[in-house]
Parts: structure tokens; C-alpha cells; sequence
């Protein structure tokens, strides 16, 4: 595959994302939006590594710390989500407004 073909790809998920992350007011899905919005970026910068620097695995690990960091933070944002559900049945962003300080 060529750097334009992993671009596009980026492209695509990025946007994708982000028609997510603004036309939904589920939390779950505003955050499955922000997340392919982060895989993008994750997808360009791991190509870019691959292309400027192959024979090097910085990339790849850096790639690899930020796939974690990820799926540690949508468990956290998952638990978070269940327990404003459980504690006060509120699972649109409009009903979690009165959360803010």
C-alpha cells in the first residue's frame, strides 16, 4: 500500500469520527466518534512513521503505547457512562448537562 492509500484510509476514519462525535447525543456512540477520530490520527502518524523511517520501531511502539492508552481510556469512559446511567438513568449528553461545575 502506498502513503496516499493509508492517508485516505486515516481521512476516511477521521471523518467519519467526527460526523459521529457531532450528530449523535448518545454518550456511547459520541465516544465511539471521538474514538475512530483518534484511530485516524493513530493511522496517519503510524504511516508517516512507516514511510519516513521503516527500519526503525519507535513507530510501532509508539503506535502500539497509543493503541493502550486508548482502550484504557474508552474503559474508563465505558464505566463512567454505566454509572451516571445506573445512578441517575441518564444516557444522553443532555440529560448529563447538569454535571458540568
Amino acid at each position: 500500500m502506498t502513503l496516499d492509500a493509508f492517508l485516505l484510509l486515516a481521512a476516511a476514519l477521521f471523518s467519519v469520527g467526527l460526523y459521529g462525535a457531532l450528530s449523535q447525543q448518545s454518550i456511547v456512540m459520541l465516544m465511539m466518534g471521538l474514538e475512530l477520530m483518534v484511530n485516524g490520527i493513530v493511522v496517519a502518524g503510524g504511516a508517516f512513521w512507516y514511510y519516513i523511517a521503516p527500519g526503525a520501531a519507535d513507530g510501532q511502539v509508539l503506535v502500539l503505547v497509543a493503541v493502550t492508552v486508548m482502550a484504557l481510556e474508552m474503559a474508563m469512559g465505558f464505566a463512567v457512562v454505566t454509572a451516571l446511567f445506573r445512578a441517575r438513568d441518564a444516557d444522553l449528553t443532555d440529560d448529563a448537562e447538569d454535571l458540568r461545575g
